[in-house]
């Protein structure tokens, strides 16, 4: 009796693992995985001079991990061990400027979240990085933004000439976003290999543009945009490093802007600066940083010497504020970036979500916005660190029409 009873259970057990093992298989041809570089694709990325063995690499090496331990320890450590404060008590504050409204020639950059940016430089609308989804996951639920923080929609956008994508990690290539986007994408430019996940999401080849580091497009005749090196890697699936990840130098007749992508603090830094600087305006990669993993993500004192190395006039803090992929207190970027930039060479802005940085040498303030984020009952209570825009949150936010531009203001 016993033996039947052990045998029944074994057997309903190999057919749970196995019934488990289907279901992960068929998950994995959905199409949020993308696709691998194949063809002409493939051949293009083996004869890039970062490319060996199958895959890209680093400019120095970069192993992915500081610690011995393996990456399976490492992120059980990491989702199962002691934490801070990793998201935020309340609702995140934001200005939902109308994007559509705002004068074309007028050049600025609106911080959407994390790493997604909407720039006006030289006439040209560029999006990059547009994660619009809830969560940054292939896994619905999964790497959820934080609360407030999900306030534009590719609806909200309008016609994009060039849709830029530093790699293909969940938080920077967002597979429904992407998608939403389609029709309104002119031009999409990014690093080597990522083209095939555009090719399989259904967009036309001949406007996905891959490039390779120091590759230079001409967007415009007055608007380069240049693939730069980073410290990084790639990978959606099982597979890690067949695409290439980068960075972007905006260079018009006025103005240089930089944005980093995802990068531990390497000499690039310098090189680029020399190379393409100096600055008016960088977004640096400095959250989600552990010293377990300090070879591929800076953290906030890295990213102020990068900014110096970089010759920036102006600091905008990236990869924080909307999603939580590191144990660090959800706030601490903030807080560190505000420390380390005393007495250095460049101002540091610190926008809310949504609300514009203009690039035309006007005055502008931003307030240490993280400090106003309480709990909801807190924010009921009429704390004098109660912040209005909190509030504004459960009205589903105004829309900020932006100021008229005058014709002497560029």
């Amino acid at each position: 009796m016993k033996k039947r009873i052990w045998k029944r259970l074994l057997i309903a057990i190999i057919g749970i693992v196995i019934l488990g093992v289907l279901g992960a298989v068929a998950y994995l041809q959905h199409p949020v995985f993308g696709a691998l570089p194949s063809g002409e694709r493939l051949a293009r990325i083996e004869r890039s001079a970062n490319h060996a063995d199958g895959v890209f690499h680093n400019q120095i090496d970069t192993p992915m991990l500081t610690t011995d331990q393996s990456e399976w320890s490492m992120w059980m450590e990491t989702i199962f061990g002691e934490k801070g404060q990793p998201r935020p008590p309340g609702a995140v504050p934001a200005i939902k400027t109308d994007l559509k409204a705002l004068d074309p020639a007028q050049d600025l950059v609106v911080w959407l979240g994390h790493s997604s940016y909407f720039v006006q430089l030289g006439g040209q609308r560029i999006l990059i990085d547009p994660v619009f989804s809830t969560n940054a996951a292939p896994v619905p639920g999964a790497n959820r933004a934080f609360e407030g923080t999900s306030i534009y929609a590719a609806d909200d956008m309008p016609e994009i000439d060039a849709l830029l994508v530093s790699h293909d990690h969940y938080d920077h290539l967002d597979y429904p976003s992407i998608q939403a986007l389609r029709p309104k994408v002119k031009r999409v430019i990014t690093g080597l290999g990522i083209g095939a996940h555009f090719e399989s999401w259904g967009y036309d080849t001949r406007i996905v543009r891959e490039a390779d580091w120091n590759e230079v497009i001409q967007q415009t005749p007055e608007l380069q945009v240049i693939v730069t090196p980073a410290r990084h890697f790639s990978g959606r699936a099982f597979t890690r490093d067949k695409s290439l990840w980068v960075g972007f130098a905006l260079l018009s007749p006025q103005r240089r802007l930089f944005f980093s992508g995802d990068s531990g603090y390497a000499p690039h830094f310098l090189e680029i600066g020399q190379r393409y600087g100096p600055f008016d305006w960088v977004a640096l990669d400095m959250g989600q940083y552990d010293p377990r993993w300090a070879n591929v993500h800076m953290n906030p004192e890295q990213a102020a010497q990068a900014a110096e190395d970089l010759r920036a006039k102006v600091l905008a803090p990236a990869h924080a504020g909307r999603f939580s992929i590191s144990p660090h207190d959800w706030d601490d970027p903030f807080k560190r970036i505000t420390a380390a930039s005393q007495r250095r060479a460049y101002a540091l802005w610190t926008p809310e979500i949504g609300s514009p940085m203009y690039l035309d040498g006007r005055p502008q303030q931003f307030n240490p916005w993280w400090e106003a984020v309480k709990p909801p009952s807190a924010a009921r209570s009429g704390s004098p660190l109660h912040h209005p825009e909190v509030a504004a949150q459960a009205s589903h936010l105004a829309v900020i029409q932006p100021p008229t531009v005058q014709g002497n203001e560029r």
